[in-house]
C-alpha cells in the first residue's frame, strides 16, 4: 500500500509539471505498464483530481482545471530552492515581504518531511542575509498585484506619478510589464497623451481607480523589456551619458555593473563596452573609476577632460600626503628606512 500511495503521489507530481503526458512516457518514468498507470488514474480520480484522458495510440493524460495540491511534492533540491528564495525575498524592494516570507518558510517546514524540515531548518537557521543599505521606498504588494492585473487584463491605469524634480503629475496609461531588479519595481506602460512609452517607478506610483477602459496591446518598445529598463534608468534618465570601453570580459565586468548602473555590450574575448550616465560629468568619473577596472573613454570628449582633472587632484592629494610625512623615524635626524641602533652608520 506504501508503494502505490508513493507511486500515486509520484504521478500526480508528473501531471502537474508538464501539460501532456502519454501514457507511455508516464509508464516509462514510473517503472510500470501502461495498464497500472491507467488503474493510478482512475484512483487520482476517485480521490478528487480531475485528469483528463485524451484518445488516440497509448492515450495522453493531463491535470484538468481546479486541481487542488497534494500534500507538498518536494525532492530536497526543490525544497531547498523553496526555503533560499523564500530567506531572500526580503531584498526584494516590497512592503512586507520579510514578514510574509517567515510566515510562508514557517507552513512549509510544517509539511516537509522529517528529513527534509532538518536541511532546511538548518539553512534558515544559521543563515544570515547580508542585504543592502536603505533603498527607494518599499513598494506596497497591493500595488504590484493591481499592476500585474491592469497588464493582463489590458486595461488602462490611472495613476498619480512623482518625477525626480518631485513634480506630481496625473496620467492614464497603457500598462504592459512589470520589471524587477534587485530593489527596485518599474512599469512599462504607454503613454497615449505624450505618444510614447514611459518607464515608471513603481514606488513612485499610485494608482487612482476607477481604471478602464480595455485597450489593445501595441508592440512592445523592445524585444527585450529588462535590457529597455535598464538604458532607460542607468543612460537615457541623465543627462550626462557616456560610452566606455572596459579592458575586462563582459562577464567579469557584470559581476560589478548591476542593469540600474549601465548596460553591457560584449565587443571581444577582453573587452566590452559600458553606456552609463550621471548626475555630471564628475559623477561619471567617480561611477567608471569605481568599477575597478582599466577602461577607455569612447564618448563624450569632455569626459576625457573630467578624467585628466580627476588625475591631478589625485596627483596633488597624493604629493600633500608623501610631504607631510615625518622625516624621522624613532630617531631623531634618521631617515626613513635606515636601520637604528649603534651600527646604524657602520
Amino acid at each position: 500500500m506504501l508503494e502505490t500511495s508513493a507511486r500515486l503521489l509520484r504521478l500526480l507530481s508528473l501531471l502537474q509539471a508538464h501539460r501532456e503526458w502519454s501514457g507511455a512516457d508516464l509508464a516509462e518514468r514510473l517503472g510500470v505498464t501502461p495498464r497500472t498507470v491507467r488503474r493510478d488514474v482512475d484512483k487520482l480520480r476517485e480521490l478528487g483530481y480531475p485528469v483528463d484522458a485524451s484518445s488516440g495510440t497509448g492515450g495522453g493524460y493531463r491535470l484538468g482545471a481546479g486541481a487542488e495540491l497534494p500534500p507538498l511534492l518536494l525532492d530536497d533540491d526543490e525544497a531547498v530552492a523553496v526555503a533560499v528564495g523564500l530567506r531572500t525575498a526580503a531584498g526584494q524592494g516590497i512592503e512586507g515581504i520579510g514578514e510574509s516570507s517567515v510566515r510562508a518558510l514557517a507552513k512549509l517546514e510544517q509539511v516537509l518531511p522529517h528529513k527534509l524540515r532538518r536541511r532546511v531548518g538548518a539553512l534558515t537557521e544559521f543563515t544570515v542575509p547580508m542585504l543592502r543599505g536603505p533603498g527607494p521606498a518599499a513598494v506596497d504588494p497591493a500595488v504590484l498585484t493591481e499592476l500585474a492585473h491592469l497588464c493582463r487584463d489590458a486595461q488602462r491605469l490611472r495613476l498619480e506619478y512623482v518625477g525626480h524634480d518631485g513634480t506630481v503629475t496625473r496620467r492614464t496609461v497603457e500598462p504592459y510589464r512589470l520589471v524587477c531588479t534587485e530593489r527596485r519595481w518599474y512599469l512599462v506602460a504607454y503613454d497615449p497623451e505624450r505618444a510614447g512609452w514611459r518607464t515608471f517607478r513603481v514606488d513612485r506610483l499610485t494608482p487612482r481607480p476607477p481604471h478602464g477602459p480595455r485597450f489593445t496591446p501595441r508592440e512592445p518598445p523592445a524585444e527585450d523589456l529588462a535590457a529597455y529598463v535598464s538604458r532607460g534608468v542607468s543612460t537615457h534618465a541623465y543627462a550626462d551619458r557616456a560610452v566606455v570601453r572596459l579592458l575586462v570580459p563582459r562577464a567579469e565586468a557584470a559581476a560589478r555593473v548591476s542593469p540600474s548602473d549601465g548596460v553591457l555590450t560584449a565587443e571581444g574575448p577582453g573587452s566590452c563596452l559600458l553606456r552609463t550616465g550621471a548626475a555630471g560629468l564628475d559623477a561619471l568619473v567617480v561611477h567608471v573609476m569605481m568599477l575597478g577596472f582599466d577602461f577607455e573613454v569612447l564618448e563624450p570628449v569632455e569626459l576625457v577632460e573630467a578624467v585628466r582633472s580627476a588625475r591631478d587632484r589625485l596627483d596633488a592629494a597624493v604629493a600633500r600626503a608623501a610631504g607631510s610625512r615625518p622625516r624621522t623615524g624613532d630617531g631623531a635626524g634618521r631617515t626613513p628606512g635606515t636601520p637604528s641602533g649603534s651600527g646604524a652608520a657602520r
